[in-house]
């Protein structure tokens, strides 16, 4: 029986067998492409809402982790603070009879018990008292004349300042020193010697004087 015409030789040893030509598909009618164009839009369609509801569950995860963090940092804090209460409570009960010196010693456990909460949370103090007034840090609730400390210095820290670590959580209440007035007024009454008021044009010598 005769092989069919068509059947193409096996190739020998070494060759490499001739690539097989696709016949040519028939272009697509402008329904298929009308058609293509739908799927394609369907898809991308489809992807983009994927990355939608992606974007709107990361943010929901986002704001509750944040909510959380928050949360987790206020009940650190004010356990912390509760320790406090607790002594200030010990302190108020102290009844009429206790002893003064005893009530000053509790106040002053509670604060430094206080003070070493907020050093946990780096928070701390800083000195105003002398220093230059820098607006960055103090604000001046008054003005004083005084010569105890170079004008546009802290005079008095009525309210002490803190930091946070590296930043500002409060700024100090101070009086700024001013130029005593006292000078001002001894030099424009030098003229008189004795440093008092220059008697009126005109007057005499007080009554009783020869």
């Amino acid at each position: 029986m005769n092989e069919p015409h068509d059947k193409q030789p096996a190739p020998a040893d070494g060759e490499t067998a001739a690539p097989v030509v696709e016949a040519d598909k028939p272009p697509l009618t402008a329904e298929e492409k009308v058609a293509a164009a739908e799927h394609d839009r369907a898809e991308m369609r489809e992807r983009m809402l994927r990355i939608a509801a992606d974007f709107e569950n990361f943010k929901k995860r986002s704001r509750r982790e944040q909510s959380d963090a928050e949360a987790k940092s206020r009940e650190n804090v004010l356990r912390d603070m509760l320790d406090v209460v607790d002594n200030l409570e010990r302190a108020v009960s102290f009844n009429d009879n206790s002893d003064l010196k005893a009530i000053q010693q509790g106040v002053q456990l509670v604060l430094r018990l206080f003070q070493s909460r907020l050093e946990r949370y780096q928070v701390r103090p800083f000195e105003a008292q002398g220093k230059p007034f820098d607006p960055r840090v103090h604000e001046a609730v008054a003005q004083v004349p005084s010569a105890e400390v170079p004008p546009g210095s802290v005079l008095k820290e009525l309210m002490k300042g803190y930091t946070i670590g590296d930043r500002l959580l409060r700024p100090a209440a101070v009086a700024v020193a001013l130029a005593p007035k006292a000078a001002t007024d001894d030099g424009d009454s030098g003229s008189n010697g004795a440093g008092g008021p220059a008697p009126a044009t005109g007057e005499g010598p007080p009554a009783g004087e020869d």
